[in-house]
């Protein structure tokens, strides 16, 4: 894996929702870098990434509440363990479980393993929520998927907070996770 600044020179082969993420970043002005790979839809498969990108990747879940009403993306640090119990009791939701597909695909345009704040873009409705673990905050920098599992993104964490996400108007709701 190299360590590439910015888009693929060349998008052949590329699928479209990878390149609309990098057509986004490119409009906003948010400098980004890139490394490709192999499929990367487990924590375990990313330390290579994270080695390489020089950051920790996070773990993004897509979750949803029993009625499948209210759905949550949530960021948190890939080493830290997501224990269910903690997070319903600080969003104001009922017992959480994780969302079926169809529903990702739909709000987000983003297949299972390849979860990212990055599909927030496509959210045009807000449907989701975003919910941001705060050690994810407390990094210089997030690595995340630009919508596809085969590669990888190290963006800075103020860019996230304070530019893509206005552009995209979704709010962050800051959790506090143990993983105990």
């Amino acid at each position: 894996m190299e360590l590439y600044k910015g888009r693929p020179e060349d998008t052949a082969g590329r699928q479209e929702r990878e390149i609309r993420v990098y057509d986004f970043l490119d409009q906003l002005g948010i400098a980004y870098e890139r490394t490709d790979h192999g499929h990367a839809d487990t924590m375990e498969a990313c330390n290579e990434i994270d080695a390489v990108l020089n950051v920790l990747i996070c773990k993004n879940l897509f979750l949803c509440n029993r009625q499948k009403t209210e759905f949550y993306l949530l960021m948190m640090p890939g080493d830290k363990a997501f224990k269910t119990k903690e997070l319903p009791p600080q969003i104001g939701s009922a017992r959480l479980s994780f969302a079926p597909e169809e529903y990702m695909v739909e709000y987000l345009d983003i297949h299972p393993g390849a979860v990212s704040v990055m599909g927030l873009m496509n959210d045009k409705e807000n449907h989701v929520r975003l919910l941001i673990d705060k050690d994810v905050l407390d990094g210089e920098y997030i690595g995340c998927h630009p919508c596809v599992n085969t590669s990888s993104l190290k963006i800075r964490t103020k860019d996230i907070t304070d530019i893509f996400l206005k552009a995209v108007h979704h709010d962050m709701t800051v959790v506090t996770l143990t993983g105990e």
